[in-house]
């Protein structure tokens, strides 16, 4: 993503910051304008390498105060920035990700501490986006589509739930089966077929509060997905389930507001 955007910056040059001398140095400062969870540090740095720049920052995980930097550049003018936006946006979306975990994190264990909060596929940027969510204390889920066999719904409608599920159970030993179904019936037909994984997509708390009691003799793993937010994910916490999966992390959330100062290196 990083030399994506970079590249899109740049292509033809960055014709403003021309008018910088060219052996001027400078440091680069990225702060923050509100508290957060930093994320995305590590990945800017790596990348900063590849162009000539040195940097260093604060552990992706922390939390900092507004006022805070959390990421320091050193290097020629013209190359910081050039670099300037790709850097902010991509932390600023980063760190967003993994703020909004953390409050959501530690909102859910306070009521139950083994319940794990996951992303979805719901991503903009993919394997980034799912760092940040690690990184803010949740799951990232598949990172990929050869992690795990997860029957949905399209997969059912095409060759039909017992099927599904019969042919996935042919595949290696190394990989779990969850299975995605939409109602009672549906979901306790699928716990004794042999699955590692049940999602409860798109039932309500009350609902799935009491399906779930009668999927825990089958010793299968509960997952709920589906509408799930920050005003109602605390009513799902309460049932006896396993994993809450919210698209909302990826797709929903809010940047933080980060900027850059700069400094003439003497």
């Amino acid at each position: 993503m990083f030399w994506k955007m970079y590249h899109e910056d740049t292509i033809f040059g960055d014709i403003t910051s021309e008018i910088i001398p060219k052996d001027l140095k400078i440091d680069g400062f990225v702060i923050a304008q509100e508290k957060c969870v930093v994320a995305g540090v590590d990945y800017i740095i790596e990348n900063l390498k590849k162009i000539g720049l040195e940097s260093q920052g604060v552990e992706d995980g922390s939390i900092v105060d507004r006022g805070e930097t959390i990421l320091k550049i050193r290097g020629e003018a013209r190359k910081v920035l050039a670099a300037e936006r790709t850097i902010l946006n991509i932390l600023s979306r980063l760190c967003g990700i993994a703020t909004e975990t953390r409050k959501i994190v530690d909102k859910i264990k306070k009521i139950n501490p083994k319940i794990r909060v996951a992303a979805t596929r719901k991503t903009l940027w993919g394997y980034l986006d799912k760092m940040a969510v690690k990184i803010g204390g949740g799951d990232p889920h598949r990172w990929n589509l050869g992690d795990m066999i997860l029957v949905k719904d399209n997969h059912i409608k095409l060759i039909g739930l017992e099927k599904a599920i019969a042919i996935a159970k042919k595949a290696s030993f190394t990989k779990k089966i969850e299975v995605e179904v939409e109602n009672e019936e549906d979901a306790l037909k699928v716990s004794k077929m042999g699955v590692d994984i049940i999602m409860l997509d798109n039932f309500n708390p009350e609902n799935v509060c009491r399906i779930a009691k009668r999927l825990r003799e089958y010793g299968v793993l509960i997952e709920v997905s589906g509408g799930i937010t920050p005003e109602n994910v605390e009513k799902y916490a309460r049932c006896d389930i396993d994993i809450i999966s919210m698209g909302y992390l990826t797709h929903s959330i809010k940047s933080i507001n980060l900027s850059m100062d700069v400094r003439v290196i003497p």
